[in-house]
């Protein structure tokens, strides 16, 4: 890391580096099993927000022309999430826990110098996935926003986020999805109008 950036970089130990110390050494002691689901699921469990958007697409179907388009635009939404977070993490630039603190072995691998740390990345995109479901249907959201919930955690669990970056991802993502999600549901009539036409079904049940 230059000088410079050093000099810009924030510096999240004074936050609460002793929590994340403590949940490191507490996910370490784990039993192996659980260890190996834990990391599992940090590196994978972003699967299951597809899967929650698949069944949103299919609810959506006997619904509304807001709704469905919703449901269509979770993951555009999702998307454009991600990428306003991703320019947020190059401009706060805090170094990533396991790289700055004596953690020992971590459950994941710690990233290399420059893949910063603030907002988690995974936290941000589950929560932004949850909001936008949540305004399909209340019985998904409130399983997405489970599944955000723990994917929050497990990122501080496999050392490669201190618990403010995830609390601010949670923030950010659901802020975003939410707002973005409204202005998805502006596209009802334009899937109403597909439904009449050769999209009918894709688009109604």
């Amino acid at each position: 890391m230059t000088a410079a950036a050093t000099a810009l970089a924030l510096d999240g130990r004074p936050i609460d580096a002793g929590l994340y110390l403590r949940a490191d050494h507490w996910a370490q002691h784990l039993p192996a099993p659980a260890r190996e689901v834990i990391t599992a699921f940090s590196a994978y469990g972003l699967g299951l927000l597809a899967v929650l958007m698949l069944w949103a697409w299919w609810r959506a179907r006997a619904d509304d022309g807001a709704a469905m388009a919703r449901a269509l635009g979770a993951p555009l939404v999702v998307t454009a999430v991600f990428a306003a977070d991703t320019v947020l993490k190059s401009l706060l630039h805090e170094p990533r826990p396991c790289q700055v603190l004596d953690a020992g072995t971590t459950l994941e691998a710690c990233p290399g110098t420059g893949d910063w740390s603030l907002p988690s990345n995974h936290t941000v995109i589950v929560f932004a996935g949850a909001a936008v479901l949540w305004q399909v249907s209340r019985r998904i959201g409130a399983l997405a926003l489970l599944l955000a919930v723990a994917m929050g955690a497990s990122r501080v669990l496999v050392g490669v986020h201190y618990p403010h970056d995830v609390a601010l991802g949670a923030l950010v993502g659901v802020c975003a999805g939410y707002g973005l999600g409204l202005l998805a549901g502006r596209g009802g009539g334009v899937v109403d109008r597909a439904r009449s036409g050769g999209a009918h079904r894709w688009l109604a049940a």
